[in-house]
């Protein structure tokens, strides 16, 4: 009786401690949700004032002179919001890389500003970093590695990035993540009217309640680097051996929670790359496009954070893949209705075969009242590089088209067109992919190269990459009984 009534006591302790917990937790969050909230209101207000004091010379000002003035505003207003959503981290920076490489109502001057989030916000002290591992791996990282670098090499939206030489002489890099990030992602995603001014500010042709649903669905997958880990240790062992797509191996006894550790590889930002021949671009581009497509159709996976900064490049078409925390998984039901729609558009040419699968998925309203020509009209750019087997350029026009379609309200078929819960990360293919192509000017035929993926047709290589994939294929489990 006695022992029964000290379990008690300390339940009943226990549940105060909790109690009070929970409400300190809920003050701190309170807290950082007002502070954030000031940030991005003083961020407003400074943008506000800056062309309010600058109105006199505009109303001046004319021809050239307004424009380059408008673009010094402009320019002004991106190293304002890139160094604010630095500091902040967070969804704060997840908002200004998608306004970096999506958003085609920037300057291009202004997207190159923003987009120095992709892998250079403000880093974290080393110290901090250090008692990150500690708290995880349990040792500081100058006895946990043989080498530790204390400046980072990235620095992005939850997390940096580490070299390190294991004791076992391995390079390695250590993404740690920063302490105290998961409140003020809490903080972000409670405050929506947060959310709603920054992407005013960054990005304002974009579709504010979409882009934070899908921002709360990930958010708290991406912050268990265990989970991040698996999804990119199986894509690792899936592309090994293949000639141009490549994703680092995880030291697993090296990882945790808060801390993940792979293998090092150093590459050419995309940046660079878009100083490259064309030809290098175009077998970049192609080797873009396979990843993503043979992942979703082949691994049933799509890595749905596809900014420029999640890659590597080393000529050839060779790219390597970084960063798997916001990773889709797909069943073959989810996948089919995907499958169907290419066949019934783009293969057999069957408009009324095409909205049914649409239906199916949950894209569109059974029995809305629109001819199967205006939703075939509406979401035909969807499907231009794939529709007919020729060359086509990806431009930035079209990367462009395809944004204003994604969020265009106007048409008939908008009120009846609907994202399932399933497919909303899968939309950034349209809005990430087509961008990196059309920033490229990516050249292939597409449809071909489509063929040879597409699991209802597994056409023969249209491509040297494609040959070049065939030993890759051959050795992948059940592939080799399709080739023979």
């Amino acid at each position: 009786m006695r022992n029964r009534a000290r379990v008690l006591a300390a339940l009943a302790a226990g549940a105060v401690a909790g109690g009070a917990g929970l409400v300190l937790l809920r003050r701190r969050v309170g807290r950082l949700r007002f502070e954030r909230g000031l940030a991005a209101v003083q961020l407003a207000v400074r943008g506000g004032m800056r062309y309010a004091g600058s109105a006199p010379r505009l109303f001046i000002a004319a021809g050239e002179s307004r424009e380059r003035l408008r673009n010094d505003l402009a320019m002004q207003t991106a190293d304002d919001v890139t160094a604010t959503l630095g500091a902040m981290k967070g969804v704060m920076v997840k908002l200004g890389q998608m306004a970096s490489y999506v958003d085609d109502g920037l300057a291009p001057s202004v997207r190159r500003t923003l987009s120095r989030l992709q892998d250079s916000v403000p880093p974290m002290s080393a110290n901090l970093a250090g008692d990150v591992i500690e708290e995880e791996l349990g040792l500081r990282p100058e006895r946990l590695f043989a080498r530790f670098d204390p400046e980072p090499i990235a620095a992005a939206s939850i997390g940096q990035v580490h070299r390190a030489i294991t004791r076992d002489g391995r390079a390695v890099a250590v993404k740690v993540q920063y302490p105290g990030i998961a409140e003020m992602m809490a903080a972000d995603l409670d405050n929506v009217s947060l959310l709603r001014r920054m992407l005013r500010v960054t990005a304002p042709s974009q579709d504010v309640d979409g882009l934070i649903a899908e921002l709360r669905e990930r958010v708290l997958e991406e912050l268990d680097y265990r989970r991040e880990a698996v999804n990119q240790q199986l894509l690792h062992d899936y592309y090994a051996g293949h000639p141009t797509i490549s994703v680092p191996a995880i030291v697993g006894e090296l990882s945790a929670r808060r801390v993940i550790t792979s293998e090092l590889v150093t590459g050419a930002r995309f940046a660079d790359v878009l100083s490259w021949p064309q030809s290098e671009r175009d077998l970049a581009g192609e080797t873009l496009f396979r990843f993503v497509f043979r992942s979703l159709y082949e691994v049933h996976a799509f890595n749905g954070d596809p900014h420029p900064g999640n890659y590597l490049f080393h000529g050839g078409g060779k790219v390597t893949f970084l960063d798997f925390g916001m990773v889709k998984h797909f069943t073959d039901a989810d996948l089919m209705p995907l499958m169907q729609m290419a066949r019934h558009l783009c293969v057999d040419g069957l408009p009324a075969a095409f909205r049914a699968s649409l239906e199916q998925a949950g894209f569109l309203v059974p029995g809305a009242p629109l001819r199967d020509d205006q939703i075939v009209d509406h979401l035909a750019v969807f499907y231009q590089l794939i529709r007919e087997s020729r060359t086509v350029t990806v431009t930035g026009e079209y990367a462009s088209a395809v944004v204003r379609r994604f969020f265009d309200v106007r048409s008939p078929v908008a009120q009846y067109a609907r994202i399932p819960r399933s497919y909303v990360v899968l939309q950034r293919i349209n809005l990430g992919l087509f961008a990196l192509l059309g920033e490229m000017q990516a050249t292939a035929n597409w449809r071909a190269i489509a063929e040879e993926i597409w699991p209802f047709m597994q056409a023969p290589p249209s491509t040297p990459m494609g040959a070049a994939e065939l030993p890759w294929l051959a050795s992948r489990p059940g592939v080799a009984a399709r080739l023979a």
